[in-house]
């Protein structure tokens, strides 16, 4: 026999406001009207859909690239993408992005004076098995400055984008490292004012995941819904 479960509403503490003061950009890019809600067509809720291909994994690993290995800490990332009742969904699509060891994005916009890997391009994407599990082996990327406030440093993350069944459907986030200073400090971090939910942010370290002389583990679940759902970047 089915068990019910009851419905969860949505924490809205658990959620970056869309304007944050001690983040300074989003006093300019911060909506100051209501949104207005435009009702979706068939394309949008039909697709463009996800499948499966020969591009896309199921695991992946950043860790060589361009013909040798990155340089830094060797770190594996795992977890489960799960619904509001801690239900896995199958074949999510997850898109990874994040800086090098020396906290320097490959991309022409990142103009921090810290060297570039060209082992390392610092993205990829992969889907969720059929049980929601996902896994990744990459390395830690490095803190680096940003011109928020004074002395302002970003602490070590790396960007998820969760797709849904179709391109219309995307969720944004960011995973940080348990012990990392930097975190009491991080406006951005700090947005999501419940503690709980800022916690959901921080990635567990895993030691069955770890493997021996080559990479050390964390696990890092994302929930989509519910009281409990990870803090998303464009929930509201």
């Amino acid at each position: 026999m089915a068990s019910l479960v009851g419905y969860q509403p949505e924490d809205e503490a658990s959620h970056p406001p869309n304007a944050y003061p001690d983040y300074v950009s989003t006093r300019k890019r911060a909506p100051v009207h209501p949104p207005i809600r435009i009702a979706h067509t068939l394309s949008e809720i039909t697709g463009p859909r996800l499948v499966r291909g020969a591009s896309v994994l199921e695991s992946l690993d950043l860790t060589r690239g361009s013909g040798g290995e990155a340089l830094g800490e060797r770190v594996i990332i795992s977890g489960r993408v799960l619904d509001g009742n801690g239900r896995p969904i199958p074949n999510i699509l997850l898109e990874i992005w994040q800086a090098n060891a020396a906290g320097r994005y490959a991309h022409e916009e990142d103009r921090h004076d810290a060297p570039l890997d060209p082992h390392f391009s610092g993205a990829g994407c992969l889907l969720s098995d059929a049980q929601g599990r996902y896994r990744f082996v990459t390395i830690r990327p490095g803190a680096y400055p940003w011109a928020n406030h004074y002395n302002a440093w970003r602490p070590s993350h790396i960007h998820f984008s969760v797709f849904g069944p179709g391109f219309a459907s995307r969720l944004i986030t960011q995973m940080y490292f348990p012990g990392d200073p930097l975190l009491a400090l991080d406006p951005i971090f700090n947005s999501v004012s419940a503690p709980e939910a800022r916690d959901r942010l921080i990635a567990a370290f895993d030691v069955e995941t770890t493997i021996p002389e080559r990479a050390l583990g964390y696990r890092f679940d994302i929930v989509l819904r519910g009281r409990n759902a990870t803090p998303m970047e464009t929930s509201r």
